[in-house]
């Protein structure tokens, strides 16, 4: 076989599994029935968290899922079943509601953990493909999947239906964030780190405070506004009125255009007026951007409740730059 047909081959092949797993995730979508109303409402009613199990490739699957619940508020954690027969049984306790996953519902190593929830009368919600398997029949929840053929073509790789189970966990989680009105700050506050954690920064987290903020008075010569750039090291300076509030702001652009006789002149008689500023509530992204757009490197942080428009802090692009923003 040539590297052009291998390749047109390997083609054929991926799409025909994405293709396979997409049905899949169709025929779920329309599968779902009172099974999942149940499984939402028992989770909301649990003062506990949601223990999530599985053996296998399900196993993987229930600890994205358990991250995923945990990440969007709903406490939970995963318990692998044949450690739970060794002691981590321990690890669930009443008041919590456990989700199970098992493509054949069959899997020996989820039966000491099964029995434990019938002996304490622990929720179970089940997940499998046979709805007369041992763990749908002894859940008090069952969600069945639908019986589709693995994208494998060989019927035994764990592929449609490790897809379906996936988006089933990120259906009960999304659910119940929505619910609770979870938003972007309550995400970046189990966020913190990483890629996630800087695009959802607010510029209050990333600005420089009032104590470092450059500023002048609007009659201020401008020898003295020189030094007030030359010493705050943002490259620029804003200019106030009597009570306080941003009026303009002197920047290299502006100290260049008026080069000729500069020192003759005040702050108010070279700055930039009404110059562009950002709420301290805005997404640093926010910020980046405006600074991208308008090919500036600063922006004063103004609260737009504020009819003074006093300045709260300073925002530079190197601080967007350090976090991560970009």
């Amino acid at each position: 076989m040539t590297d052009e047909a291998q390749r047109s081959d390997d083609l054929t092949v991926a799409r025909q599994v994405i293709g396979d797993e997409a049905a899949g995730l169709a025929a779920l979508a329309r599968g779902l029935d009172g099974g999942f109303a149940q499984a939402l409402e028992a989770i909301r009613a649990a003062p506990g968290r949601v223990i999530v199990s599985g053996m296998g490739k399900s196993g993987h699957v229930a600890r994205k899922i358990a991250a995923t619940f945990a990440s969007t508020g709903t406490p939970a954690s995963f318990v692998h079943p044949a450690e739970a027969s060794h002691g981590d049984l321990g690890m669930i306790s009443k008041g919590d509601v456990v989700l199970v996953l098992s493509n054949s519902g069959e899997t020996p190593e989820l039966a000491d953990l099964v029995a434990h929830t019938r002996r304490f009368g622990i929720p179970l919600i089940g997940v499998a493909a046979r709805p007369q398997s041992t763990l749908m029949t002894q859940a008090d929840i069952a969600i069945t999947l639908p019986a589709l053929p693995e994208a494998c073509g060989i019927g035994v790789v764990p592929t449609t239906s490790t897809t379906m189970t996936l988006a089933l966990g990120d259906a009960l989680a999304i659910a119940l964030m929505r619910e609770r009105g979870f938003t972007a700050a309550d995400f970046r506050a189990f966020h913190p780190g990483g890629k996630l954690g800087a695009r959802l920064a607010r510029v209050r987290d990333l600005m420089h405070g009032a104590e470092e903020l450059p500023l002048v008075g609007r009659d201020t010569p401008m020898a003295e506004t020189l030094l007030a750039i030359t010493g705050a090291g943002f490259g620029v300076v804003g200019v106030t009125d009597v009570s306080g509030g941003l009026i303009g702001i002197v920047t290299d652009g502006d100290l260049r255009r008026h080069m000729d006789g500069l020192l003759d002149h005040i702050a108010d008689e070279v700055m930039t007026p009404a110059p562009r500023t950002i709420r301290p509530d805005a997404l640093a992204a926010e910020a980046l951007a405006q600074m991208n757009e308008r090919k500036i490197t600063c922006l004063f942080v103004v609260d737009d409740e504020d009819a003074a428009r006093r300045p709260l802090g300073i925002l530079h692009i190197h601080d967007c730059l350090r976090a991560g923003v970009a």
